[in-house]
């Protein structure tokens, strides 16, 4: 089943077409109100990301302070997420922030080595933390999201839009609680400052200047063929 998020302005054009909330007299299509994809929760991150919070593989550099042997030690998450550390023993580090496991190892040595222990843990490599970005990108690739990142910078990141990108036909995959989402963005529109630079987060896939995924849009389009706004979808498996 699909359902459509479309923005207020749409939402009342399309009263008139859609009846009793459905869009073209489709059964399976219904008009919902909104006009941003929702932002993940911790699970749908990996729980993920700000603060930034810590996944498989990622690597860490841990400091205790005035403790040599405990200083600049380079540990790395397993796949389930957990750390070993000397005299701390195993931490499962998986979901949590670099302050929260700096707390769960200075718990663990002041009630057995150390009396005041002063405990860093920064990020050195992030691997779990990525967003995707292809398409008509200069360089299309996995990227790492630390801190607050938009559209526009993702793109950037990925060197920009290659020489014949569609920039009215990006569109954003995201999982949200289980339910996959997408949203097509005008990136056109958002340099001229139409609307907003949306945030982009840990998972996310961006493919820019495709028209394949734009297909996704397409029952919605017929109703609104001008975009000023953002047009999404909630994606929800048949079973």
């Amino acid at each position: 089943m699909k359902k459509i998020a479309l923005p207020l302005l749409a939402l009342s054009l399309l009263v008139g077409c859609a009846g009793s909330g459905q869009l073209g007299g489709a059964s399976n299509v219904t008009v919902l109100q909104g006009s941003e994809l929702p932002v993940p929760d911790r699970s749908d991150l990996l729980g993920e990301s700000r603060p930034y919070l810590i996944g498989p593989f990622d690597k860490l550099m841990i400091d205790v302070f005035g403790i040599e042997e405990l200083s600049k030690k380079e540990v790395q998450t397993d796949a389930s997420g957990r750390i070993s550390f000397p005299l701390a023993g195993i931490i499962e580090a998986a979901g949590r922030t670099p302050a929260e496991v700096e707390e769960e190892i200075e718990a663990r040595l002041r009630s057995r080595y150390v009396r005041d222990p002063q405990v860093t843990v920064n990020l050195k490599e992030t691997v779990s933390q990525v967003i995707t970005v292809d398409g008509q990108v200069k360089r299309p690739g996995l990227y790492p999201v630390i801190g607050k990142m938009t559209l526009m910078r993702a793109v950037a990141t990925a060197e920009g839009t290659a020489e014949f990108a569609k920039l009215e036909d990006v569109v954003i995959f995201r999982t949200v609680k289980g339910q996959q989402l997408a949203a097509l963005y005008d990136l056109k529109a958002i340099r001229r400052g139409n609307y907003g630079d949306p945030e982009v987060f840990a998972n996310d896939v961006i493919v820019v200047g495709d028209s394949q995924a734009r297909r996704l849009f397409r029952d919605a389009l017929q109703v609104v063929p001008l975009l000023t706004t953002p047009l999404i979808i909630a994606l929800q498996n048949n079973n």
